[in-house]
C-alpha cells in the first residue's frame, strides 16, 4: 500500500485564539492518525506574525524549537516535499480562504470546501442569501453597521456576521437591550446581523458526506437547550480555557449535545434541507449546518461551519461514528473524493 504524505495545515495567521483552536482540532486528529502506517503527516504550522513553522509535532516544545521562515522560504519548503493532499486544519478567515488558495496556486490538492465557498459560508448574511434564494426556510434578518439602529422587533438574535463558536451572540428581549448586544458584537467583526428570534423546539447540526459522487447525510447533533433558562447556545458551550490558557471542547460530554436517533422522525427532513444547502452553495467532500426547528417542526437554517478536522471529536467524526463509519474510513473517503478516482490509492 503507497504511504500518502499528508500536510496539515494549522494555526493562524489572525490571532492567538484562532491559532489555539486550531492547533486543538489538529493535534486531535495527528494523535487519531499516528497508528496509521500509510499516512505520513507533515504539519505546517502558521503564527499570528505571519510566521510558518514545520515542526515535527503540534507539542509546545517542539514547536519552540522549530525555526520559523517567511511565506517565500516555507513556499519553497513544501514543494520539494511531495505532498499528496493538505488537511486544512486552519479557522480564520484567511486560513478559510487565502491560504487554501495558496494550495491551488502550488497544484496540491487538499480536502474540503474552495476559498471562494468558505468566504461566501464564513459571511452569515451571504449564506443565508444563497440558501433562501433556493427555497431553503431562514430567520429574516438585516445587516447592520456602526451607527445602524436595528428594525426588527424583539425577540431577536445579535451576532457578528463573520465569527465562529457562539462569539458575541446575544438573545435581546427588549429593544432597551439594543444597545449593549450590538457594542459586543461589533468588538468581533465589522458587520453586525440581528435577526427574528425563532422560537425554541430544537436546535441541530447536521452534516452530509459525499462517497462515490453521492451525497449521504449523517445522523443529527443535537443540543441541550430549555426555551426558559437556556434558548439560545453561548460560546462557553463549545470551548473553554484550561487553567494554562489553551483550550480545551466543552460540548463533547454527551450531556450539551448528543447524536440524535437515525430513526428520528426530524432526521431525514433536516437532512434533505441540508443537502439542498450544500448543492446550492456548491459544497464538495463535506458540509455541516446548523438549523433551528420551530415547535411546529419546521426546519430554519442558521449558518453553515464548512468545517471537518478528521479528529475524534469533530462533530462529521462523531455523526459518522454513529452509523459505524470509522474515522479512518470517513478520511479514506474524503481523500478518494479529492484525489479523483484516477488517483485513488487508499482503500478503507
Amino acid at each position: 500500500m503507497s504511504v500518502l504524505r499528508i500536510l496539515h495545515l494549522v494555526g493562524s495567521a489572525d490571532n492567538d485564539f484562532y491559532c489555539n483552536l486550531s492547533r486543538l482540532y489538529a493535534q486531535d486528529c495527528l494523535a487519531a492518525m499516528a497508528d496509521q502506517s500509510h499516512y505520513d503527516s507533515q504539519i505546517a504550522y502558521i503564527t499570528p506574525d505571519g510566521q510558518w513553522r514545520f515542526p515535527r509535532s503540534l507539542n509546545q516544545e517542539d514547536i519552540d524549537a522549530t525555526k520559523p521562515i517567511p511565506l517565500f522560504d516555507a513556499i519553497q519548503f513544501i514543494t520539494a516535499q511531495n505532498i499528496d493532499i493538505m488537511l486544512p486544519q486552519m479557522f480564520c478567515i484567511s486560513g478559510m480562504t487565502h491560504y487554501r488558495a495558496l494550495f491551488d496556486l502550488l497544484n496540491i490538492p487538499y480536502i474540503g470546501n474552495t476559498p471562494d465557498i468558505m468566504a461566501i459560508t464564513a459571511q452569515k448574511a451571504k449564506a443565508k442569501a444563497v440558501v433562501e434564494a433556493a427555497g431553503v426556510k431562514v430567520p429574516r434578518g438585516e445587516l447592520l453597521y456602526q451607527g445602524d439602529i436595528p428594525t426588527i422587533i424583539p425577540p431577536a438574535i445579535v451576532k457578528p456576521a463573520n465569527s465562529d463558536n457562539s462569539l458575541g451572540v446575544v438573545l435581546v428581549k427588549e429593544a432597551a437591550e439594543y444597545d449593549a448586544a450590538l457594542k459586543q458584537a461589533f468588538e468581533y467583526a465589522d458587520e453586525v446581523i440581528v435577526e427574528a428570534f425563532i422560537e425554541l423546539g430544537r436546535e441541530v447540526r447536521c452534516g452530509i458526506i459525499v462517497k462515490d459522487g453521492e451525497l449521504m447525510g449523517l445522523p443529527l447533533e443535537e443540543y441541550l437547550l430549555e426555551p426558559q433558562e437556556k434558548p439560545i447556545r453561548s460560546h462557553v458551550d463549545k470551548l473553554q480555557q484550561t487553567n494554562d490558557g489553551n483550550l480545551s471542547f466543552a460540548a463533547k460530554d454527551n450531556v450539551k449535545s448528543w447524536i440524535v436517533n437515525p430513526n428520528d422522525p426530524m432526521t431525514q427532513k433536516v437532512q434533505q434541507v441540508a443537502k439542498k444547502c450544500h448543492q446550492v452553495l456548491g459544497c464538495r467532500h463535506y458540509s455541516l449546518f446548523d438549523f433551528r426547528i420551530d415547535p411546529e417542526g419546521q426546519p430554519w437554517f442558521l449558518e453553515a461551519g464548512l468545517y471537518c478536522s478528521f479528529a475524534p471529536k469533530s462533530v462529521i467524526s462523531s455523526m459518522a461514528k454513529a452509523v459505524g463509519i470509522s474515522l479512518n474510513e470517513l478520511l479514506v473517503t474524503a481523500i478518494n473524493e479529492t484525489l479523483g478516482s484516477e488517483k485513488k490509492i487508499l482503500q478503507s
